[in-house]
């Protein structure tokens, strides 16, 4: 075994293979950019060496630094995580010529199945099902076009060398082709450096099914079951759960052994994942008509690989690092017990409401439910961050990533939903009252699944309300009071003249207050009744909703604040940011701000006719010029922020101004790209 390895990675995956390298008395070495000086990452690892600046081109993908810091600490063997130079065959084999170990596949089976294309031809030869499509090298975009027709529509454009939901459009009409293929192209080239494409018939209603492989350098291979990531956002995983709910056993060995016939043919060595899509002709309840086919294979550790970990009780990164080491593989196939159920859910930076747009900012508040490390926890999380870090615009949205285990579905999906509910961010955008809303669907409690789940479920996925307006607002106000209560405790425990308990020698005494809940200001009103009681009129006229409200402090089960109001309790936490409150409660969460009613409300007029930079990136295409008439709804120019394109629209007819920036040019979040004037 290696005494001592670099990790030429970052975040949650860094600290996940530092975590069992410690386990296994091996010695690590992180390595970090300008941008990660003070990483959890860093302080996981042994020693820790920067290699650049904050964009993964001067820092995670310059392998000649990585190398140089894997020569100078004395590490025998690198661990590329997943990502960045994970599936960089020329990375692998620069490894190989510099004396290391590259802790993953053969150079030449990365390339194998680096290229899209060529692992189609690959797997057709071993035999395992392919989608009818091109795969051709001829990229003319003529001919390109006229397979999509031959195949029939819908079909896919995918990037050939890409991966990770980028460089993937759908397209359902001819006419929609030409747009589709360019803008693919382009996210290919600038994700890939390659912008080749292959066509594929679109499959109907289809699932994403994927096999955990494992091989060794002795021949053995073995299948470590499946995983079901049929949830997804852009292409992109969202939810993955293993086994896949519904797989009949023969079609679950069937996929198995196409999975360990596909690591064959390439003479595959360490983790990979086999990819199909897998078609539901009769629906989703007819699984013994359920056809797969071939997608991609992942020659790499796989984000979702603790769910794997859970259902099988193994340490998959304890495998990677015995194969890499030269050992056989711990387990033969018969060996292999699946037990119980398990659920990931990958906690991003981002907006669901906004179209999944990645956020940035600070964590002003991470509380994580009550959780273990690895193998068969019940809950475990597995993150690169803590309380008070910065989620930057340079890398990956993924926060961390909150895995269940439970002896059932129904007990993984139970558990699920209450730890979404005892996790806490605040400071960032995050989509966690997405997963909970996601996860309490119909279509996936009862498993109907397929990719486009999240769209057949959006009426009840977006924008949820989770708690009701009153209810936030009686929450509102006795946090407020809570909060001034205990300031006044601190400053005289004793003083009863510092007492904010609302006595009064006579008569009644009222607060007023007042509440911003979206774009409405909603008032409320309390009074100290003289019988003790507070009596809280949230809202006027016919609409409000009057009660009394009672709180008490620390009810127990992780939250600080129980709170009655109009016949309802709720149990609470509340954080403040500033006049703006963030309420998290066991039925969902919710965000009101408090008005100071003894400010002047500022001007918060819109700017009119601009169009701005949601977020910091590069402009990579301006799509109009000075003078061109535009429709509401046109493109106007596309962003690259955060791995991902972004398509800034027109919100109105009009006719373009001014263009602010070119294609090439970083811009801040915020910046006005185009002006519109009138129609």
């Amino acid at each position: 075994m290696f005494a001592k390895i670099l990790i030429a990675n970052r975040g949650e995956i860094a600290c996940r293979v530092a975590a069992t390298a410690r386990r296994l008395g091996i010695r690590t070495v992180a390595v970090y950019s300008e941008a990660d000086a003070q990483a959890r990452h860093v302080s996981a690892c042994d020693e820790a060496v920067c290699i650049g600046g904050a964009a993964p081109q001067d820092s995670y993908l310059r392998w000649e630094r990585i190398l140089e810091a894997a020569r100078a600490t004395g590490a025998q063997a690198i661990h590329p995580g997943y990502g960045f130079l994970s599936e960089n065959e020329g990375f692998a084999q620069a490894c190989a010529d510099a004396g290391l170990v590259f802790i993953g596949p053969p150079p030449a089976a990365i390339a194998a199945m680096g290229l899209k294309a060529e692992s189609k031809r690959l797997m057709e030869a071993a035999g395992v099902p392919l989608v009818p499509g091109y795969h051709g090298a001829d990229q003319d975009a003529r001919l390109l076009k006229a397979e999509a027709e031959r195949i029939g529509y819908p079909v896919l454009i995918k990037a050939s060398a890409g991966g990770g939901g980028k460089g993937m459009r759908r397209v359902d009409a001819p006419e929609a082709f030409d747009d589709a293929l360019a803008s693919c192209q382009r996210e290919a080239l600038n994700s890939f450096g390659d912008a080749a494409v292959l066509i594929e018939k679109y499959v109907q209603r289809p699932r994403h099914i994927e096999i955990q492989v494992f091989a060794d350098a002795h021949g053995n291979v073995v299948y470590l079951f499946e995983r079901d990531c049929s949830v997804q956002r852009r292409h992109q995983k969202v939810l993955e759960e293993a086994p896949a709910p519904g797989m009949p056993p023969q079609l679950r060995e069937r996929m198995g052994l196409a999975a360990v016939a596909a690591a064959r043919a390439v003479g595959y060595v360490g983790a990979g994942t086999v990819e199909f899509i897998v078609e539901q002709p009769q629906g989703y309840d007819h699984p013994e008509a359920m056809r797969f086919y071939f997608m991609e294979m992942n020659t790499r550790l796989q984000v979702e690989h603790p769910v794997t970990e859970a259902i099988t009780g193994l340490d998959l990164v304890e495998w990677q690092l015995r194969v890499a080491a030269g050992e056989r593989l711990p387990l033969a196939q018969h060996e292999l017990r699946l037990q119980g159920h398990a659920i990931e859910a990958r906690i991003c930076a981002e907006n669901p409401d906004n179209h999944f747009l990645p956020a940035t900012g600070t964590l002003a508040a991470y509380r994580k439910p009550a959780c273990s490390a690895f193998a068969v926890a019940d809950v475990r999380i597995d993150d690169g961050v803590a309380e008070g870090d910065t989620i930057s615009p340079h890398y990956d949205s993924m926060i961390a990533k909150l895995i269940v285990r439970g002896d059932t579905r129904e007990q993984a999906l139970a558990r699920l939903d209450q730890a979404l509910a005892q996790l806490h961010i605040v400071g960032v955008a995050n989509n966690v009252a997405f997963l909970r809303q996601v996860v309490r669907s119909e279509s996936f409690a009862r498993a109907r699944l397929d990719t486009a789940l999240i769209e057949r479920e959006a009426a009840v996925l977006f924008h949820p309300q989770p708690v009701p307006l009153p209810a936030a607002v009686a929450i509102a106000v006795a946090h407020t009071l809570h909060s001034e209560a205990c300031s006044a405790a601190a400053v005289a425990a004793h003083d009863p003249w510092d007492a904010r308990d609302g006595f009064a020698s006579h008569g009644e005494r009222s607060r007023r207050f007042a509440f911003l809940w979206g774009d409405d200001t909603v008032p409320a009103r309390l009074t100290w009744r003289r019988d003790g009681t507070h009596w809280l009129v949230v809202g006027e006229g016919d609409a409000a909703v009057a009660g009394a409200l009672r709180w008490r402090a620390s009810p127990g089960g992780g939250w600080a604040l129980g709170v009655s109001f109009a016949g309802a309790d709720w149990r609470t936490s509340v954080y403040a940011q500033g006049e703006r409150l963030h309420l998290f409660t066991p039925q969902g969460s919710a965000a009101i701000v408090e008005v100071d009613l003894l400010a002047h409300a500022g001007d918060t007029a819109a700017e009119g006719g601009s169009l701005t930079a949601p977020m910091p990136g590069k402009v990579v295409a301006v799509l109009v010029q000075p003078g061109d008439a535009v429709k509401k709804g046109q493109p106007l120019a596309v962003l690259e922020a955060m791995k991902m394109e972004h398509t800034i629209a027109a919100p109105a007819d009009g006719t373009v101004a001014e263009v602010l920036y070119a294609p090439g040019e970083q811009v801040p979040e915020g910046a006005a790209l185009l002006r519109l004037g009138a129609e």
